[in-house]
């Protein structure tokens, strides 16, 4: 009864420090940040270009911002759905992308976003790269 309990012990104790590595090794890694932007029509190239600069300036603002990529989509499929600028920040690990999030600087740039008023909407998506 001892031997089976012990073996039994010995396997959870196993299983938790796996399942407890297993979650520590996803904290450690980077997380990208992906927004992609659906602006109005209305919206003009230098709001949209003042809106990229400001997202861009993030990264010498916010600590734990490794780099930052946009661009303009340019798929030939038509599957956009009006979502037509994207914007990926790769943070050091998932922390540094919780602490971005109520950073006073990135409210300034969601005030920026507010005032300019030329978002129709935006699609969010965080993630771990698996390779």
């Amino acid at each position: 009864m001892k031997k089976n309990l012990a073996l039994a012990l010995s396997m959870f104790t196993l299983a938790a420090t796996t399942l407890f590595l297993s979650f520590k090794g996803k904290a450690d890694e980077q997380v990208k940040h992906i927004v992609i932007f659906k602006y109005k029509p209305e919206a003009t190239k230098q709001q949209i270009q003042q809106v990229t600069d400001a997202f861009e300036a993030l990264q010498d603002k916010i600590p734990g911002i490794v780099a930052f990529e946009y661009g303009v989509n340019n798929s030939p499929e038509g599957k956009n759905q009006g979502f037509t600028h994207v914007y990926q920040v790769t943070f050091e690990n998932a922390e540094a992308r919780d602490n971005y999030l109520p950073h006073p600087e990135h409210k300034k740039f969601g005030d920026l976003l507010g005032k300019l008023n030329v978002l129709e909407d935006a699609f969010v998506v965080d993630y771990h790269p698996e390779k």
